[in-house]
C-alpha cells in the first residue's frame, strides 16, 4: 500500500512523464432533464462527464442564439452540475431544440419534443396521477386475481399448464425490465457505468435472494412464493410508472382513455401469476389485498416520482433490483413446475408446459402492442 501510494504521488505530482503525449482538451457534457417550469422558460440540467472543467459561454434555442443564466454560474468542475434557464417564448406542442456551445466550440444539444408546461406538484395533479398508477397497476392485478376460484377447480395437469404461463409472463417482464433498466441507464453519465452497473446489481440482487431463499421452511413455499412474485411484479410496475410519468412530464405522451385501456389489458396477466402458486390453500382476503398492493401499488408511486422529482439513478437502481428479483421468482416457480411435471410422470419439457410458457409470453407480447406511445 505504501509502495503504491508513492506510485501515485509520484504520477500526480510529475505527470509521470507523459505530458508530451497528453492530446487536446476533451469536454463531454451530458443533457439531463429539459423541463418547461413555466410560459416563456426553459430549462436544462448539465452535467460535466469529462475529464477537465467545462464553460458553457453560448446557448441556442431554435437555431438563434439566446441569453440565459446558469446556477452555479462560471466554469462547470468535472462531475459537476448546473442548471440552464433560458427564458425563450416557446409553443405550445411544437418541438424546438437546445444547442449549448463550449468555449472550445463544441455543441451539445438536445430535442423537446412536444413543448407543454412541465407538472408542478400540487394536490389535484398529485390526484390523477395516483389515479394513472391505480389504473395501470392495482386494479388490472386485481381483476387476474378474480381468475382464483375457477383456477381452483382446474386439474393438476392443467393446474401445471397455468405455472408455465406464469413462467413465461415472468420471463418476458425481466427481459422487459432489462431493457427498460438500460434506456434509463444510457441517459446516465458515463462515470455512473450504467450499462454494466445493471447486470451487476441485477446478479447481485438475485445472489441475495437465492441465499435468503435457502433459509425458508418448506411449509412457507406457495404464500411465499406468491409474495416473491407480487413483489418482483411491483418493481417491475414502479418502473412503468416512472415511464409513464417521465413522459407525460417531458410532452412525450398523453394520458388518454386508450393509453389506460391498454396498460390495463397488459398487466391483467400479472394478478393469473401471483395467485397460481396458492390454488390449493385458501388464504385470507386480506392476503390477496396485500398480494394486490405489493404488485400494483408501486406503478402509482412510480406515476408520482417520473412526473415531479424523476432520477434516471435511482429509476435505473430499482428496475436492476427488478430484474434480479424476477428472475429469481422464475427460478422458484421453474422448481415448482418441475416438481409437478416429475409427479405426473411427464417430460419436463413437454407439450403441456412448453405450450404454457409460449400462451404467457404471447400474452405479454401481444397485449404490449396496446401501451407503445
Amino acid at each position: 500500500m505504501l509502495l503504491l501510494g508513492a506510485v501515485l504521488a509520484y504520477l500526480v505530482a510529475t505527470g509521470g512523464g507523459m505530458k508530451a503525449l497528453q492530446g487536446p482538451p476533451v469536454e463531454q457534457v451530458k443533457i439531463g432533464r429539459v423541463t418547461l417550469p413555466e410560459r416563456g422558460v426553459i430549462q436544462v440540467q448539465v452535467v460535466n462527464d469529462g475529464p477537465q472543467a467545462v464553460t458553457l459561454p453560448q446557448v441556442m434555442v431554435d437555431d438563434a442564439f439566446w441569453s440565459f443564466t446558469a446556477r452555479p454560474a462560471g466554469a462547470i468542475p468535472r462531475l459537476g452540475t448546473a442548471t440552464l434557464t433560458i427564458p425563450y417564448p416557446w409553443v405550445e406542442g411544437e418541438a424546438h431544440k437546445v444547442a449549448l456551445l463550449s468555449s472550445l466550440g463544441t455543441v451539445f444539444e438536445a430535442e423537446i419534443p412536444v413543448a407543454t408546461l412541465t407538472p408542478q406538484p400540487g394536490r389535484d395533479l398529485f390526484v390523477r396521477f395516483g389515479l394513472v398508477g391505480l389504473y395501470v397497476g392495482v386494479i388490472p392485478v386485481l381483476l387476474g386475481m378474480l381468475w382464483f376460484p375457477w383456477m381452483r377447480r382446474l386439474s393438476a395437469r392443467a393446474m401445471n399448464f397455468i405455472l408455465a404461463l406464469t413462467v413465461g409472463l415472468l420471463v418476458y417482464l425481466a427481459v422487459g425490465t432489462y431493457l427498460d433498466a438500460q434506456e434509463f441507464a444510457a441517459a446516465l453519465p458515463a462515470f455512473w457505468q450504467g450499462t454494466p452497473a445493471v447486470l451487476l446489481i441485477a446478479l447481485l440482487t438475485l445472489g441475495v435472494l437465492l441465499a435468503l431463499g435457502g433459509k425458508r421452511r418448506p411449509e412457507e413455499a406457495p404464500l411465499g412464493l406468491s409474495y416473491r412474485i407480487a413483489t418482483g411484479i411491483g418493481l417491475h410496475n414502479l418502473g412503468e410508472g416512472l415511464a409513464i410519468g417521465a413522459a407525460f412530464a417531458l410532452g412525450e405522451a398523453a394520458l388518454g382513455t386508450f393509453l389506460i385501456l391498454g396498460f390495463t389489458l397488459h398487466n391483467i396477466t400479472e394478478g393469473v401469476g401471483i395467485v397460481a402458486p396458492v390454488v390449493r390453500q385458501k388464504p385470507k382476503l386480506s392476503q390477496f389485498a396485500l398480494l394486490a398492493l405489493i404488485a400494483g401499488g408501486p406503478a402509482i408511486l412510480g406515476t408520482w416520482l417520473g412526473g415531479f422529482a424523476f432520477n434516471p439513478v435511482l429509476a435505473t437502481i430499482f428496475l436492476a433490483v427488478g430484474v434480479g428479483a424476477i428472475v429469481q421468482v422464475v427460478w422458484e416457480v421453474g422448481r415448482l413446475v418441475a416438481r409437478n411435471t416429475a409427479a405426473l410422470g411427464a417430460p419436463l419439457v413437454g407439450w403441456s408446459t412448453l405450450g404454457g410458457f409460449t400462451v404467457g409470453v404471447a400474452l405479454m407480447y401481444f397485449t404490449a402492442f396496446f401501451v407503445k406511445f
